[in-house]
């Protein structure tokens, strides 16, 4: 006998468990309007539980990081580490009530011009049961960092030494006195690459585009200066301070951008400056190598680099970020999404598109940005429901807008 498929309506479905998707679920939770979310995995923000590296901490300061309605702990250092970050969640998840239906893997979402709602069609995959949801409002809170993305690079099927994301980077320790070559400038990157030179291994880097590098003290400093005077002049302090920390990077292999941190942050690039942990000292006295890009991987574990150098690497860890996963599964994406996964408005105008579908996490403001996110689409479910807009929800929201605008 075939199973039926179990239906079930709601005002609001939230797709991920991330923290977009719980600050949302405790925002709607506030103005009592009843939402799920629907997570994949066993367990919710997955990716900093089980995808991160052991030495992690939030890169800015705990001000800029809280979820809404939760600052973080005054016992709490200021750069939170991640099984603090994870106790945090934790607790939010409990003192908001979040509804969350784990093991959900989202087939397809479309909207249902007939009845005018988002059809959710789900796979239990613990029962392998079918759900279907059907909600007035859907949120996307999947999030920018969801399939690892690892380049095509020519030979690298062949390579014979071990490769893999930083998504399954745990520390360096497997790897004492190992040749490791770490893909990518970005936060993960660099810190990865310090990491293992701490743990013995001989570290060498991929860095081929121009990155800004500061101290995370240097950018605490920015945060907090941005809400009161311009972008042009913190840039300015910012560069000055960089320059006298570490004076020229550029004879070894690191290339500052022209256009400064923050105004190529809030560019629409969405490029956040490289927080140092240490890296650069090691880069500075030729213990870490820098190698511009891969061109290709030859016979064995033989890397050729891009200006004739060569070197034979154990292993390659690929910090080179992730794709968002929306198009594999929102069929009607093009009511909010580009092709790229990406929202078709920029920021401030990105969270919301037809039909009463939602984005929250897609802002490349990080944990600040996704703050943002939640508490414009609650009021705004609210609004729709409700028929008011509660004044202070709209004072919070205006208030975070103007300091990542300005």
């Amino acid at each position: 006998m075939q199973n039926q498929t179990m239906e079930i309506e709601l005002p609001v479905v939230i797709v991920g468990a991330g923290p977009a998707g719980l600050a949302t679920s405790a925002c709607l939770n506030k103005f009592s309007i009843p939402n799920i979310i629907l997570e994949k995995d066993d367990c919710h923000a997955s990716l900093w539980r089980k995808r991160a590296y052991d030495r992690l901490k939030l890169h800015l300061a705990k001000e800029f990081c809280n979820l809404p309605h939760m600052p973080f702990s005054s016992d709490l250092p200021k750069f939170v580490p991640r099984v603090d970050f994870l106790r945090y969640l934790d607790e939010y998840v409990i003192n908001f009530n979040i509804a969350i239906r784990y093991n959900r893997y989202v087939n397809n979402a479309s909207f249902d011009v007939n009845c005018g709602k988002w059809r959710v069609t789900v796979t239990d995959n613990t029962s392998n049961a079918d759900e279907t949801y059907l909600a007035d409002h859907l949120v996307v809170a999947t999030g920018e960092n969801c399939d690892a993305y690892i380049p095509m690079i020519n030979g690298l099927e062949n390579f014979e030494g071990e490769y893999l994301h930083c998504n399954k980077y745990l520390n360096g320790r497997p790897w004492y006195d190992k040749n490791v070559l770490v893909v990518g400038s970005g936060n993960s990157g660099m810190e990865i690459a310090y990491d293992l030179f701490t743990w013995g291994a001989n570290t060498s880097m991929v860095i081929r585009s121009p990155v800004h590098y500061f101290t995370k003290e240097m950018v605490y400093v920015g945060m907090s200066l941005v809400k009161y005077i311009s972008i042009d002049k913190v840039d300015k302090l910012l560069l000055i301070m960089s320059k006298l920390m570490y004076g020229d990077l550029s004879k070894y292999g690191l290339v500052r951008p022209k256009e400064g941190p923050f105004a190529r942050k809030f560019s629409g690039a969405g490029r956040s400056p490289t927080i140092d942990v240490g890296c650069i000292k090691w880069i500075k006295k030729g213990k870490v190598k820098v190698y511009p890009g891969i061109a290709s991987i030859k016979k064995g574990k033989i890397v050729e680099f891009e200006d004739g150098r060569s070197g034979e690497f154990d292993v390659i860890i690929f910090a080179t970020g992730y794709r968002t996963n929306v198009q594999k599964w929102l069929k009607d994406y093009k009511e909010l999404f580009n092709e790229d996964g990406f929202p078709k408005q920029c920021f401030p105008n990105h969270w919301k598109g037809r039909n009463k579908i939602y984005c929250a996490g897609f802002s490349k403001n990080g944990l600040q940005g996704i703050a943002y996110d939640a508490q414009k689409i609650a009021a705004d479910i609210n609004f729709a429901i409700n028929g008011r807009k509660p004044r202070a929800a709209a004072e919070a929201t205006d208030a975070q807008i103007k300091l990542l605008d300005e």
